[in-house]
């Protein structure tokens, strides 16, 4: 082939290269290979978002909204998958219904809705639905407060199969309600139900609705399940109402579980959290427990336990409602009353606390995101911050309001946003009481 023939012959592949990248890109509304948010906390339940070509900083004090829609009252955080925005709400008048909604991504344009009537009884907090909606395989799960579990077409929201858990496993609601997301594992679907007979976790055929397993007599707690890597093995983490614990994801047998009783009452939010061998927790009430995953077997041991005399003299660190993260020898978490801290992950020794980032007052809250070496930090009086987390101390890059708080959730202080946002699509969404809303976080062109 002649050197006219070759550059040619170059020039037209890398013109096709152009046109099918052009192709993927439209295929997702204009970001090519973007990150989803189909399930609590991200992707892969971590709190991490990989999504690059963002901004660096706030340019205004506001974000500026790309849609807003109206919902009603919840406090499920939105989850994102194949173009579309799912959450949960409830509402009270004419007749107490729960609702799964669903829009298009890029317009906030209602897609479905799917209610049921759902009335509430001894719950505390009536605000609404609590867990996230899961997304898989063309597969949507919701979990109400009072244990109605519904696989839905998530294109559609036809229903493929429902239960109630309160009728089918006799389950113990929690006084907050049913709150764990549930989890997919190929093809089954992990619940967190508290059921008696040894229901306490479900394992149940994610396209049916059959039962598969289930494991221990525990109460449930509020703490959504997790999958790890230990010892060659994929292994479930679940800390319950009494214990943490590591189950075999295909059969429910225990491979292991520490007990973690509470002094005066299941109060087991926050999410575990995993870095190389060593795992985490941490309770309002309760304080804080590190165990160490052993390298060569499935079994745990303690590193170390810390609780302070009371919710307002804490020791180490005491989370409420925010999920802490862990990263090689250092934890960083939201103690009790806003305190923002810095634990040494060997010993629970606290290195620093910050006071600019959350309000100084009763369950404070802040939800952190990773991306890169920033932290995505969204606080309960509805602001986004940008900053960065290391022995060193807290550094704030910029934040800008995103919501404002409503009092559904909490009818003090003017209110709270306390739902975790969602970030997919270099965007992100969040929702109060009120309206369900759509900013973007992408850097200019």
């Amino acid at each position: 082939m002649s050197r006219w023939g070759r550059q040619t012959c170059r020039r037209a592949v890398a013109q096709f290269a152009l046109t099918l990248v052009g192709c993927m890109s439209t295929s997702f509304g204009g970001w090519a290979a973007a990150d989803e948010w189909p399930q609590w906390r991200g992707p892969n339940r971590d709190g991490v978002w990989n999504e690059t070509g963002l901004i660096e900083r706030f340019s205004e004090p506001r974000l500026e909204l790309r849609w807003r829609v109206p919902i009603a009252s919840g406090y499920s955080g939105p989850t994102v998958a194949d173009q579309r925005v799912y959450v949960t709400d409830r509402v009270s008048e004419p007749e107490q219904v729960e609702r799964v909604l669903c829009f298009d991504w890029e317009t906030g344009r209602s897609l479905w809705m799917h209610s049921y009537p759902c009335r509430y009884e001894q719950v505390g907090y009536t605000a609404g639905p609590r867990a996230a909606v899961t997304i898989d395989a063309g597969i949507a799960f919701a979990l109400g407060t009072m244990g109605h579990l519904h696989a839905m077409d998530a294109a559609t929201g036809q229903v493929l199969w429902k239960k109630a858990l309160r009728a089918d496993y006799r389950i113990g609601v929690p006084i907050w309600g049913v709150s764990a997301a549930p989890l997919v594992d190929g093809p089954r679907l992990i619940v967190q139900a508290g059921g008696e007979d040894g229901a306490c976790i479900l394992a149940l055929d994610k396209r049916t609705g059959t039962e598969i397993w289930r494991a221990l007599q525990d109460r449930a707690s509020y703490s959504a399940p997790i999958l790890i890597q230990q010892a060659g093995q994929r292994v479930l983490v679940c800390w319950t109402g009494d214990h943490v614990a590591g189950l075999d994801p295909e059969s429910g047998h225990v491979h292991w579980k520490h007990p973690f009783p509470p002094a005066r009452m299941v109060i087991n939010v926050p999410t575990p959290v995993v870095d190389g061998d060593r795992l985490f927790v941490s309770a309002f009430y309760d304080g804080s427990l590190m165990l160490q995953l052993a390298n060569d077997r499935l079994a745990v041991e303690p590193v170390w336990r810390r609780r302070g005399r009371s919710e307002r003299e804490t020791d180490s660190l005491h989370a409420m409602i925010a999920t802490p993260y862990l990263q090689g020898d250092y934890v960083y978490g939201v103690d009790s009353y806003g305190q923002l801290r810095c634990l040494d992950a060997r010993t629970g020794d606290r290195i620093w606390e910050d006071l600019t980032a959350v309000p100084t007052e009763r369950w404070a809250n802040i939800h952190m995101v990773r991306n890169g070496d920033r932290m995505w930090m969204f606080n309960e009086r509805g602001e986004l911050l940008i900053g960065r987390l290391s022995p060193e101390g807290f550094q704030e890059i910029s934040r800008a309001k995103l919501i404002e708080p409503t009092t559904g959730q909490l009818p003090r202080r003017d209110g709270v946003c306390w739902s975790h946002p969602a970030y997919a699509y270099r965007h992100v969404f969040a929702r109060n009481d009120r309206e369900l809303v759509c900013a973007s976080l992408a850097a200019e062109p």
